[in-house]
């Protein structure tokens, strides 16, 4: 193949992921772009030089290794535009930079990653910036919290750690009613399960870092806009010169290939093991949108096609010994915070502490469980034996 192949928009997913943003006639005939490493770009002549004549004019601006994967998630994401930054968070940042200014009103949800809220209660107040959080469950009953300097509308489905589900389509109508901008976390499902723009977003983040790496090795964020707010995103984007590394841009680029293959065994494995965890004794609910009995399962089948690894369990009550005893002696889930790889996690998690507007009272302890790729058999051994544990351990301090 020397040239990527004709209307990319006719192929199915796992076709466009193979071939988007790669032109191995542009590389000498190698498959993949390689990584340019470089800052100072080459003119040949002075007029060349102050007329900025070139595809290219400085390691900001862009290189063909950051061309390629940010033409390819333009592509996946049905978006007009995409740039990269250096983390899932750092995406946020340059999002929510792009869209808002001094004396602006911010719908948040109360259901947000928890390091969006510290940057909204932080830098966004410090520099006269609001923000008002909302309940996760509001559809079009958010317009009785739009002002008008409300600016942009916030959403993450679904909700980091709780999992609660948000009507985006319907969010989107009327903030675009009141002018108002809609921002989406899209890291959980990625532009295979939900595609942002077709569902209503302006702009769509996601945190390469998760499952575009695939391999827990990877630091990227990813932020595409509609025609409506893409000028806006890439001025804000080169101010700040907020790029990532060329390296890590190449292993975005490499995982993207794979990404359909690995996030729908992410899927099966997940799903699987909601469904054996449902049935366990000592837990009480399980929190995963594609689950019939979750209260967003409705939402969910109606906008996704698809799942991802992550989802929470709301345990019984027990102790925190307890809870400890079971997760210390796990030997194949790690306890970390990030995700997205092909290993299980598990990490213990409280909302109690930062929900601002909606009640956190789950009722018992909460995990949440990133499925990798191991052998499910292996892992419900593993989580049989550390359930276990915190059966004794709570039969110990009875």
């Amino acid at each position: 193949m020397s040239k990527p192949p004709s209307q990319p928009t006719t192929f199915g997913d796992r076709t466009r992921l193979v071939h988007a943003g790669r032109d191995p006639s542009e590389q000498h005939g190698f498959v993949n772009t390689p990584i340019y490493r470089g800052s100072t770009v080459l003119y040949p002549t002075t007029d060349d030089l102050l007329h900025r004549r070139g595809r290219y004019s400085y390691g900001t601006k862009g290189t063909p290794t950051t061309e390629a994967l940010e033409k390819a998630w333009t592509e996946v994401s049905g978006a007009a535009g995409t740039v990269l930054a250096p983390s899932g968070l750092a995406a946020v940042t340059v999002a929510l930079l792009s869209c808002l200014k001094a004396g602006d009103h911010l719908l948040m949800t109360d259901s947000t990653y928890r390091p969006t809220r510290q940057f909204c209660d932080g830098f966004l107040k410090k520099f006269g910036v609001e923000t008002t959080y909302y309940d996760p469950s509001l559809g079009t009953g958010i317009e009785y919290l739009i002002r008008p300097n409300t600016r942009a509308v916030f959403t993450e489905a679904p909700g980091s750690q709780s999992f609660e589900m948000q009507d985006i389509p319907a969010i989107s109508e009327v903030a675009h009613r009141h002018g108002a901008v809609v921002l989406v976390d899209n890291t959980w499902a990625t532009p295979l399960f939900f595609p942002p723009h077709n569902r209503g977003a302006d702009i769509a983040i996601e945190a390469g870092t998760k499952y575009l790496s695939g391999g827990s090795d990877l630091l990227l964020g990813l932020v595409s806009a509609n025609e409506r707010c893409f000028k806006a995103l890439r001025e804000t984007y080169d101010l700040f010169a907020m790029c990532p590394g060329p390296e890590d841009v190449f292993l975005g680029l490499r995982g993207l290939r794979t990404m359909a293959l690995r996030l729908r065994e992410h899927e099966r494995q997940a799903l699987d093991m909601a469904r054996w965890l449902q049935s366990r004794p000592e837990v009480a609910r399980v929190l995963h949108p594609a689950i019939e009995t979750d209260p967003g399962h409705a939402i969910w089948k109606r906008d996704f096609s698809g799942s991802s690894g992550l989802f929470s369990v709301i345990l019984k009550p027990a102790s925190d010994k307890a809870v400890a005893a079971m997760l210390d002696g796990l030997a194949l889930f790690g306890m970390g915070y990030s995700w997205g790889g092909f290993e299980s996690l598990v990490i213990p998690f409280d909302c109690s502490t930062y929900r601002t507007v909606t009640e956190w009272k789950p009722g018992g302890p909460a995990l949440r469980f990133h499925i990798g790729l191991e052998d499910l058999d292996d892992l419900k051994r593993d989580l049989d034996a550390g359930f276990a544990r915190l059966r004794e351990a709570d039969a110990k301090a009875a």
